[in-house]
């Protein structure tokens, strides 16, 4: 028995210090760059957002609202009281869905976490999480032209934290914040993919979410709902899940899935949307995660990557 624990003890050690050594510079750099923008630029992304210009250009607004929810370092508790008063200043609702979207797939901190994944699962994370921000704006465009798809009567505003006088001592302060917020669930993914990696045989998990098959799409789909609790801490454990032979696309079907249903996310959603609206939110997600899972695998295999 103490053979075991110590055997056990010597495994997780290694493969904790490998992801250390591979994940926490991007986790630093993460956690700099958006308490940066969130003391410094935070109040420059609203403007924009208020702005009168953006809003007039048609099909380009929507791609300016998904980059600056991917910009905007906010929570989602803090992302819709900030909707709430764009709205009522008058800001269209297909423009505000798909800035919720995209400020929900993807974050600076996030983007920066998700280098670590290898240059083109990065891509894709990039690429699909602002499709599926532009598609959730045109889908309201068309079916919710002249009905209303939000309510912001019951939703309170929010507390701003970065009020210190002193800009280094407010910057300081974020940073701590962000830290104490992720990195437990950091550390908390790195020992999941650690024992991942220990106890589970590659074999096994390739013919589950490997070898480019439907159902390892729809399995990770669905696996994202309930397993996705923070950014920072399943980046560890898609790295393990990858080299374990997880295919592409089931990957990119988990990073859509995962955020977009965060439990945190969802009860803040249902505050707004109304539970008809609400599920249609989720089903939304989980079929352009699907779709978009497929569509990679048959890509992959098609141009080889």
């Amino acid at each position: 028995m103490l053979d075991w624990i110590q055997r056990e003890f010597i495994y997780l050690y290694y493969y904790m210090e490998l992801q250390a050594y591979q994940l926490l510079p991007f986790y630093v750099f993460g956690t700099l760059l958006g308490s940066l923008i969130s003391v410094f630029a935070k109040d420059r992304i609203h403007r924009v957002l208020t702005s009168s210009h953006w809003s007039a250009f048609g099909l380009l607004g929507f791609v300016v609202a998904a980059l600056l929810g991917f910009a905007s370092p906010i929570c989602m508790y803090g992302t819709l009281p900030l909707v709430a008063a764009l709205y009522q200043k008058g800001i269209r609702q297909d423009y505000l869905a798909c800035f919720m979207v995209a400020s929900v797939l993807l974050n600076p901190q996030l983007i920066a976490y998700s280098m670590a994944l290898g240059p083109t699962v990065f891509t894709l994370r990039l690429v699909t999480c602002f499709l599926m921000a532009l598609c959730a704006g045109i889908l309201i465009k068309i079916f919710y032209r002249e009905r209303e798809f939000f309510n912001f009567q019951s939703f309170g505003g929010g507390h701003n934290h970065d009020t210190d006088p002193n800009l280094l001592l407010r910057y300081l302060k974020n940073v701590g914040r962000n830290l104490k917020a992720t990195f437990p669930y950091f550390l908390g993914g790195m020992l999941l993919a650690a024992l991942f990696s220990i106890h589970i045989p590659q074999d096994d998990f390739a013919d589950l979410f490997g070898k480019n098959n439907g159902l390892g799409v729809l399995y990770s789909a669905t696996l994202g709902v309930p397993l996705y609790l923070c950014g920072g801490g399943t980046v560890p454990i898609l790295i393990s899940w990858l080299a374990a032979g997880m295919s592409k696309g089931a990957a990119v079907a988990f990073m859509l899935s995962g955020p977009a249903t965060k439990i945190n996310n969802l009860a803040a959603l249902k505050a707004v949307l109304g539970l008809k609206h609400f599920v249609l939110y989720i089903a939304f997600v989980l079929l352009f995660a699907i779709g978009a899972g497929l569509i990679t695998n048959g890509a992959a295999v098609l141009f080889n990557f």
